[in-house]
């Protein structure tokens, strides 16, 4: 069996613990959660629910997620700001219309059922075919019925053309969509990024890409750098290696090579600053995580353009 396909055998590990992540935020009081999912829970292992639930009594509340922020300084703190960041664009853009929304490598992430207003749009989930057999099953657990418009879309983007899966399954070019690639370009390989990119560039006018990446220079220096040295370990040992970076005084040029705009790219850290104590030690480490937003290339979509770079400022 092939490296790739023994990786695709099973559901990612990674997707587990951003889904951790997310759980742990129930263990602050509901004034300070950055957001509410009651999914994240469902989708963990049984050490993880464990850990979950302790967080939540009142004296393990600051101890779990204190001891998951000691041994990966800046991960958890990244990956919840990051879920707000997209949370809040994917909002606005349901407020102005958007039609379709496609969630790529979408792992155990519950926008298309506890974000409001998404169930008006179809929403298409396309992640590996293992880990979406993992989803569905755990979602039948807990939602009372099948939503009607969310269609899961087995693809794995290293081997597979995203065009050829997702039209196949209803995705419609001619509507705007709102794209979704959230902690994923980092798993693939450059011409996986280079073709989804390009198809994007082919979706309607207003539509949007949400994207995160790593810096390359951190992907180049993983191993022997010791802000990365302990995630390089982890990543070894689950047998989900990065390996694709960015470099962010190139994006704009690289964009736009592949049919997209850039609107705006912001680092961890001044993302987290937007919802986080920006003096707190939450801030630290994990400054090589950044998010960007990029639209289909379109003269005549600029004031749709500046409402979007509005959330950025």
């Amino acid at each position: 069996m092939s490296h790739k396909r023994r990786k695709s055998a099973r559901a990612s590990k990674t997707a587990e613990f951003v889904a951790f992540f997310r759980a742990l935020e129930y263990s602050f009081p509901k004034e300070r959660r950055l957001f509410e999912d009651p999914f994240a829970v469902r989708f963990l292992s049984l050490p993880l629910q464990v850990a979950s639930c302790l967080s939540r009594v009142p004296l393990f509340g600051k101890v779990v997620p204190f001891l998951v922020d000691c041994f990966g300084p800046g991960a958890r703190a990244s990956g919840v700001a990051r879920t707000r960041l997209i949370d809040d664009h994917l909002t606005n853009a349901l407020e102005k219309g958007i039609e379709q929304v496609v969630i790529l490598g979408s792992g155990y992430d519950s926008r298309a059922y506890r974000i409001a207003d998404i169930e008006r749009v179809h929403v298409f989930e396309v992640d590996q075919p293992q880990t979406l057999s993992v989803k569905q099953k755990k979602l039948k657990r807990v939602l009372k019925r099948r939503t009607r418009k969310v269609t899961f879309v087995e693809t794995d983007l290293n081997v597979q053309k995203l065009e050829d899966t997702l039209l196949k399954a209803g995705f419609d070019l001619t509507r705007p969509a709102f794209f979704i690639w959230e902690g994923v370009t980092n798993y693939l390989i450059e011409q996986a990024v280079d073709l989804t990119l390009r198809f994007i560039s082919t979706a309607a006018p207003g539509s949007f890409i949400l994207f995160t990446y790593v810096h390359k220079q951190a992907i180049d220096t993983l191993a022997s750098s010791p802000e990365t040295r302990r995630i390089y370990r982890l990543l070894t040992w689950i047998d989900e290696p990065w390996t694709f970076g960015m470099v962010p005084e190139e994006l704009p040029a690289y964009l736009e090579s592949h049919g997209l705009k850039l609107v705006e790219d912001v680092n961890s850290v001044e993302f987290r600053k937007r919802y986080m104590n920006p003096g707190g030690p939450h801030m630290n480490a994990y400054r090589f995580y950044r998010a960007a937003l990029a639209e289909v290339k379109n003269k005549g979509d600029e004031p749709q353009v500046r409402f979007f770079r509005s959330f950025f400022h």
